[in-house]
Formats: structure tokens, sequence, C-alpha cells
């Protein structure tokens, strides 16, 4: 008997982030579109909940004809469900309003199983499910801007830094924003096949498919938060060719071949003058001249 579409439930409370549901809810209409360009049954069905009829998004788009949280939401074999919390914009969750106060209570009555209900959550979403105590015992992770505030909300489970998504059934856990994508097209892996993920990437342009050990701070953005485009052109030089020997020479080399003059060079590398450009490069026995052809 063919196996009935997995109910995959977007929580969407006021403010949620749209980043971070409408990435991987895309994701699962393509996988859908792919099954049956293949001649086979799509394998979600997408609903979209909350605990209000119409709420406002993170960018201040309206959404419209949101389902209600389903009364009571149990684990059955026979129709496996996928909740999927979101985070909201902020440094920390606020838990003292009523939306989430009625989201936390429904949270609570939820008891998951690996294959029948379970939980994903994209960014702060994991914070949510740690307030209703859905998360002791697991390995979890969010973005990296809550990490604290995660294990504050849950002593008792262990927070993982550091990773795009971290797998422990029934509950599944991502760094957010791009991260959701990833930890779903993870898991349309698992149900759909390799091939069918890959074309959905593939069709969405994700130029790399990152997984559960992968870090969440990418080693091509860390210590660029600088505006001095010499240190940018040194360290995307490095980056192309992290083997060749980078001594000083090397890399002032990088910083100033962008087909600039000397003044201009000075300029740009901080000096005051171009003389100071020349004093320093003979202190440093660079040899030449700024100017010579490199």
């Amino acid at each position: 008997m063919t196996p009935a579409p997995i109910q995959v439930l977007f929580v969407l409370q006021p403010n949620s982030l749209l980043l971070d549901w409408a990435g991987p809810a895309e994701a699962l209409r393509m996988a859908n579109q792919r099954l049956s360009a293949l001649g086979r049954r799509p394998s979600f069905a997408l609903t979209f909940v909350s605990t209000e009829i119409q709420t406002n998004t993170s960018v201040g788009a309206t959404l419209t004809g949101l389902q209600p949280l389903p009364q009571p939401l149990l684990a059955t074999p026979d129709t496996p469900t996928w909740v999927v919390l979101v985070g909201q914009p902020g440094d920390t969750i606020a838990t003292d309003n009523a939306p989430t106060q009625t989201l936390l209570h429904w949270l609570r009555g939820l008891r998951l199983v690996p294959k029948q209900l379970e939980l994903l959550t994209v960014c702060a979403g994991a914070v949510l499910a740690a307030h209703a105590g859905l998360l002791a015992g697991r390995r979890v992770t969010t973005h990296h801007h809550h990490l604290t505030e995660l294990q504050a909300a849950e002593p008792r489970c262990h927070v993982v830094d550091n990773r795009v998504f971290v797998e422990d059934a029934p509950v599944y856990s991502s760094a957010g924003v791009t991260t959701g994508l990833d930890l779903m097209l993870h898991r349309i892996a698992n149900v759909c096949g390799e091939t069918v993920a890959a074309d959905v990437a593939q069709n969405m342009v994700v130029a790399m498919r990152r997984g559960p050990h992968d870090p969440q701070l990418s080693p091509f953005l860390k210590y660029r938060n600088h505006l001095h485009p010499a240190l940018h052109r040194v360290q995307d030089a490095v980056s192309q060719q992290p083997a060749k020997d980078w001594d000083v020479s090397a890399m002032a080399q990088a910083a100033l071949q962008s087909g600039r003059n000397v003044t201009q060079a000075a300029e740009q590398a901080g000096f005051s003058s171009d003389t100071q450009l020349r004093r320093a490069w003979h202190q440093f026995g660079l040899g030449g001249s700024p100017s010579a052809p490199t």
C-alpha cells in the first residue's frame, strides 16, 4: 500500500521570520512536483497553522486563512506528521504574550514519536520548544544569537553550537534562516531519495548542500566584519590559494593588486601618503618598488 503523505504543519506565530519557513515550504512543494513528474505520488501535504487566523510576518506581509492548531494532535503510524516551529525577530523570544502562551500550551500536549509525530525547529523555534518542555535530554541547536537563551530555557538539553542542523529523532533542529532549507533538503532526501533532493536543490540554485556536521558560522565570512578593501583582497587571495606560502611580502602584493597607481594604493591601504607607503615598503624589506609590476 502506498504510504500516506506526511502532514507538515508550519506553525506561524505573529512576526514569524519569513525566510525560516518560506524556503523549506518551497522545497517541499518542489519535491512533490518532482515526484509527480516521475509518476510518483506527492510525499508532503502542507498546512499553515497558527493561534490566529490572520497575522503579520517579520517583513510586514500579512498572512490570512491560517488554520487553527489541530486539537488534539496525536502520533499515528498511518499519518506521519511534522510540526515545524520557526523563529521571530529580536534578541530574545518573548513568551509572556497571549499568542505564545496559547502555543506553548498546545506544544506541551504533543507526544513526539519517531516517524509518527516529529518536531522540526528553525532558528529560535527551538527556544519555543524548550519552553514547552519538548527538548529535555535532546541534542539541539539554534541560531548562534540564541544559544545561551536556549540553554537557559531548557538546562536538561545538550546545546550543540556552530552546527547547521542537528538530528535527534524525533527532534530535528536547525540554526535558522537559510539552514532551515538545509534541514528540509536533508529530510526530503530521507523520504524521497537523494536524487529528488538533489533535483530540488539544483532547481532552487542551492550552491552547496550542507549537512549536520557543517558549521553555521561560515569560514568565508569570518573576520570580514571590516570595511577595508585591501584586507578583503588578501583574504580572497588566501581563500583561493590556501596552500601558498603567504608571507608578509606575498600578502602585501595581494593587497595592492588592484590596478591603482601608488598614490591610490596608499590611500586605499590606509597610508597618509604614497611616501609613507614607500617607507613602510622598504622598512619591511619587500624589495623593488610598490609601483613595480608583479
